[in-house]
Formats: C-alpha cells, sequence, structure tokens
C-alpha cells in the first residue's frame, strides 16, 4: 500500500518539505507522497486522532504545534523528551506513534558540513529561544562547550543549567573575536530594520558565522559577518538536513542532502 506523509501547522502554505521529500521519493523510488495539512491549534487534537485513524505513515510538525503535540504522543525520543518540543513523528509497527526532534542534529549536520566535527572550537549561540535550545543539546551531545548570550541572560543561563556546563551571557557582553563559531538564533538582524544581535566588527576572518534562517539567504546578520571575512553560512543546511533525518527515522533510507541545497538555494536566488 502506498504510504503517506505529511507536515502539520499554522500557517502551512509557504513550507518547502513537501517539494522536498516528494523530489526524495521519486530519486529513490518509493512509492509514497507527502502532503501540507493546514491544522489550526484549537483541531489539533483531532487532526492527530484523523492522521492515526488515517494511516499516516510519519508526519512533521511546524509553527505552532511543536510543544502542544506532546500530549497526543504515545512515546517520545529522549532529545525530544530533554527539548521539550517535537518536530518529526512516526508511526511504528503496533500503531503507536513516536516523537522525536531533529531540528538541532539537522543543525549540526549542516554545520560541520562547512567545519568539520570541531568539538575543541569556542562557540557562541545567540539567543535562547526553542530553535537554540534544540542545537545546544545537540550540539552539547556531540561534545560541544558553549557560551549561549541572551538579551535576558537568565533564559541562556536556564539552558547552560540543564545542559551541565557552558557559559552564559548577555549579547550586548559578546566579543565577537573571541568565538570561532558564530551561531544567530535571535529575530534580530533578520530584518535590515532591525538592529544586528551582536557588533561584528572584531570578528576574526577564520571565524563560520551560521543562520538558522534560510530565505532570505543572506540576511544582513549574515553580510555583516561576510563583509569581515568570515565563513558564512545560511539556514538551507538545517533545513534539508533535519527533514532528511525525519525521512531516515520514516523509511531507514538517508537521502541526498548536498544535491537538495544546491537545488534549495538556486531557488531562492544563490549560486
Amino acid at each position: 500500500m502506498k504510504k503517506w506523509f505529511a507536515v502539520i501547522g499554522d500557517p502551512i502554505a509557504h513550507s518547502k518539505s513537501p517539494e522536498m521529500h516528494n523530489a526524495w521519493f521519486a530519486e529513490l523510488g518509493i512509492d509514497a507522497t507527502y502532503i501540507p495539512l493546514h491544522v489550526t491549534e484549537e483541531n489539533l487534537a483531532a487532526a492527530i486522532t484523523s492522521l492515526r485513524v488515517l494511516g499516516s505513515s510519519g508526519f512533521n510538525v511546524t509553527i505552532p504545534h511543536k510543544e502542544k503535540i506532546i500530549p497526543y504522543l504515545d512515546e517520545l525520543d529522549p532529545l525530544a523528551k530533554k527539548m521539550g518540543a517535537v518536530n518529526t513523528v512516526v508511526r511504528l509497527a503496533d500503531g503507536r506513534l513516536k516523537g522525536y526532534n531533529t531540528d538541532g542534529l539537522g543543525f549540526l549536520r549542516s554545520l560541520e558540513m562547512v567545519t568539520g566535527h570541531k568539538p575543541e572550537a569556542k562557540v557562541v549561540l545567540l539567543g535562547a529561544g526553542g530553535a537554540a535550545r534544540g542545537i545546544a543539546f545537540a550540539m552539547a551531545q556531540a561534545g560541544y562547550t558553549l557560551t549561549i548570550a541572551n538579551r535576558t541572560v537568565a533564559r541562556a543561563q536556564a539552558i547552560i543549567d540543564e545542559l551541565g556546563h557552558g557559559e552564559a551571557m548577555a549579547l550586548s557582553d559578546v566579543d565577537a573575536s573571541a568565538y570561532d563559531i558564530i551561531i544567530q538564533t535571535t529575530s534580530a538582524g533578520l530584518s535590515a530594520d532591525f538592529a544586528l544581535p551582536i557588533d561584528v566588527s572584531r570578528l576574526r576572518k577564520e571565524a563560520f558565522v551560521a543562520d538558522i534562517v534560510y530565505n532570505p539567504l543572506v540576511t544582513p546578520f549574515l553580510r555583516a559577518a561576510q563583509k569581515q571575512g568570515a565563513t558564512i553560512i545560511n539556514g538551507v543546511g538545517m533545513f534539508v538536513n533535519q527533514g532528511a533525518i525525519a525521512f531516515n527515522h520514516w523509511l531507514d533510507v538517508m537521502p541526498d542532502t548536498k544535491s537538495m541545497i544546491a537545488s534549495i538555494e538556486e531557488q531562492l536566488g544563490g549560486n
């Protein structure tokens, strides 16, 4: 029987996940399809019941349901449980639904595609929201020690306390010259109308600077870092790699991420 997968969220029309997963199905000769489903918060419980009854093999979860979906699942992967958020759901052989979070590991894989595995690197993570939390846990699990900088230091400290190591500080206290890798997850700097989250004038040319945003490909923050000679990493790799890890959870097959990254970057106006 043909397998089918979905992504649920509100809004959902902008999602590139269906295009990406359906391309992978075609490349790998897998008889499956992936559809977007617009699910509002008040209909979340009914939607999960419907996905169970209609036999979805698995689905992705996006804003605003990543935390709210947890009570409707039967089991959580340890990392998703620790993060308190789910972006991938797998239908197990017995019909139970298991939640995973592939965002942080997706980011880490995209970062290391450029930097290589460098757990000894000095890393500062800008922001302490849900995305930063996922990245922090994945990087800590891979052996990195982080500094987390946020406008509200207490939020950064809360993540550091859970990790059990690292340092928290205010964004205004970040000295860009002190870090090998800078990861931008805040909403500041996304638009040219907002101030950049930190001063990049002292950034070293050997540094790697990543932003989790992929549209635009080069955010104002990345553009400023690029002017200082740093190597920049946009959010396309994170998007593709988190999707590939979800794909592997569902079908035990890892799709081609490099060609997908190139394809999406070309669509978004990259070289």
